[in-house]
């Protein structure tokens, strides 16, 4: 069979080069260049680094993986620029990839970004900048260039917009540093006052003058942004939208550690180093522009104000009046949606971390509100939209104490869902309403008997407390994915993750295929995509419903299956076929794969 390269024109439609293309081996070719980056970077080898990070900008598989990541796995794929371009088609993907790889990215002179807003919880606006679709791109290829040399520098507390790190990681941090005994008793909860907005750009230059792609860097800083049709220039911050912005915003707040004299003492055992234990009055924790520090007294508390001054005016940074505070641990605080407390009880003191208030509120609402939108539409609607609010929510707050929180939420939409039956059978009585819809638990792992079922197809509504409580594990101390050391410890945290985010027949699935897209042979734990279950062969030609002929592939491979399949078994030599004679061909390639199984 002829092969066909996405890297010159071919007698193939763009449509069919660009699914042909060979993921797998172009994200392992970007993965070993990001890891050498890393290694380098740690052996303290500036120039190698620096020749490395040329090689993958110019590489065209970084390139690729740009486009696919900015045009078909982020949100924002169908927001455009100032310029109005969008890419949604295969072809208008293929056709970037050639205008891209043809340009030298140094050449490249950025637009403005398009400038909109969005509510803050406290009622003010958020700006957001949404730069154009090839901005974008080059962001995403300077950021996966970039970042690996950083992961080598960044302090181990950061957790923020950081690859394999997250809100649970700072949580599990702040409880190991203020458990019961612990002399940490006083709190410093910081926030700095328009991070992205204020940031020093000539800071962040000096930060990054040894990249080689700085001039680029500068040229994004100073595009400016148009609002209502007005250009205005921007000399201060990296607007919040931009791809690049989160690690920039991490590269400038580098230094906090060194700041308050925070340092770190390993601990050995058997003559091996297990772990790291914190030295000084000081602990740390980062979340973007978030930070708590714990301190052993009230005086130490309020010197960090004096202190933090010379970090802050360096960076153009001033701290937040409103939720810069000190608190004791007994008082308790906020922190991404969590309340830590120190409570008194019949066995001692014991610190407990649940759901904070707001994140409840808010959630409510959020339910609230997408019953409301959904009035008119029939229970299967309700039930496709609530499951993975309900699921995602309380995947959130499971390694906190949240049982009881997860009873409230349930209750709140038992009682909104009441209301939209009723809204929906006006006439009918409520007995006539609880005989159908509220039926026992199809897959038996409750006793309830008041679950919201669609009478037709059987679907039933997920109750938050079906969800276990599942204690997080901190991520190792300086633990990064582009340490080639760590493949397994990665892999293993993401198996965990998907454990605990997906439902028990996925995770029989995932287990059975080794946790990889049989597809495209990816990871199906560190992906963007949704993920589809797929019958090998279908159920119209013979195929069953039962694991064995079920696998769990990414939403994009699941689309571009059968004709992935259908290439590979009929090259092409000229003009594409028929409808007709692909049906045909089709037909072939299920009796194939049916052979194949019996």
């Amino acid at each position: 069979m002829r092969k066909t390269s996405i890297y010159r024109k071919s007698t193939l439609s763009p449509n069919t080069q660009w699914k042909l293309i060979d993921w797998f081996h172009i994200n392992r070719y970007v993965e070993r260049l990001q890891q050498r980056i890393y290694r380098a970077e740690c052996l303290g080898n500036k120039r190698k680094v620096r020749n490395l990070q040329r090689l993958l900008v110019r590489s065209k598989a970084m390139i690729l993986i740009s486009i696919k990541r900015v045009t078909q796995i982020n949100k924002g794929k169908k927001t455009a620029g100032v310029d109005g371009e969008i890419a949604l088609t295969n072809t208008e993907r293929l056709k970037l990839f050639y205008d891209l790889s043809e340009l030298h990215i140094e050449k490249h002179n950025p637009k403005p970004s398009r400038r909109t807003y969005i509510k803050k919880k406290n009622g003010k606006l958020r700006p957001l900048s949404i730069p154009t679709i090839r901005d974008r791109i080059y962001q995403n290829i300077i950021k996966g260039t970039l970042e690996p040399q950083w992961e080598a520098r960044f302090e181990p507390i950061s957790y923020g917009f950081r690859p394999k790190r997250g809100c649970h990681d700072a949580i599990a941090r702040i409880f190991r540093s203020c458990h019961s005994g612990s002399r940490k008793r006083w709190i410093f909860e910081g926030d700095f006052k328009g991070c992205f907005d204020n940031l020093k750009h000539d800071y962040i230059m000096e930060q990054i003058k040894e990249f080689p792609y700085d001039n680029l860097v500068d040229k994004w800083l100073k595009a400016g942004y148009v609002d209502n049709g007005v250009f205005n220039k921007t000399q201060f911050g990296s607007g919040q939208g931009n791809i690049v912005s989160p690690l920039l915003a991490n590269i400038a707040l580098k230094g906090m550690e060194d700041t308050l004299g925070i340092e770190y003492k390993p601990v050995k055992n058997n003559g091996k180093i297990v772990s790291y234990t914190n030295v000084g009055k000081y602990t740390l924790v980062f979340y973007a522009d978030d930070f708590v520090i714990m301190c052993n007294t009230q005086k130490d508390a309020e010197d960090v104000y004096e202190l933090l001054k010379p970090y802050l005016g360096k960076r153009g940074l001033e701290l937040s009046k409103e939720k810069t505070r000190i608190v004791t641990i007994d008082e308790g605080f906020n922190f991404l949606g969590f309340n830590i407390r120190m409570y008194q009880t019949c066995q001692g003191e014991k610190l407990l971390i649940k759901p904070s208030k707001e994140s409840i509120k808010k959630s409510k609402q959020t339910i609230s509100t997408e019953i409301q939108k959904l009035k008119g539409n029939n229970v299967s609607a309700v039930i496709s939209k609530l499951n993975p609010i309900i699921i995602g929510v309380g995947n959130y707050w499971s390694p906190s104490v949240a049982k009881q929180t997860y009873s409230y939420i349930d209750h709140h939409i038992w009682g909104c869902t009441f209301i939209f039956l009723k809204y929906l059978h006006p006439k009918k009585s409520k007995t006539w309403i609880i005989n159908r819809y509220y039926k026992p638990d199809i897959a038996g792992q409750s006793k309830n008997r008041w679950i919201l079922t669609d009478p037709k197809k059987y679907k039933q509504l997920t109750k938050m407390s079906w969800i276990p409580i599942v204690r997080h594990t901190l991520i190792k101390f300086r633990a990064t994915p582009y340490d080639v050391n760590l493949r397994e410890y990665f892999e293993r945290r993401d198996e965990k993750k998907f454990h605990r985010n997906c439902i028990k027949s996925k995770q029989k699935m995932a287990k059975m295929q080794n946790y990889k897209c049989p597809i495209c042979k990816m990871s199906i734990t560190d992906f963007g995509e949704s993920l589809v279950v797929q019958e090998k062969v279908p159920v119209i030609h013979g195929g069953t419903r039962q694991y064995n002929n079920l696998q769990l592939v990414h939403g994009y491979c699941n689309r571009e299956y059968y004709n992935r399949e259908y290439y590979k078994m009929f090259p092409l030599k000229g003009e594409l076929p028929t409808k007709q004679h692909k049906q045909e061909d089709y037909k072939i390639i299920r009796q194939l794969r049916l052979a194949e199984i019996s």
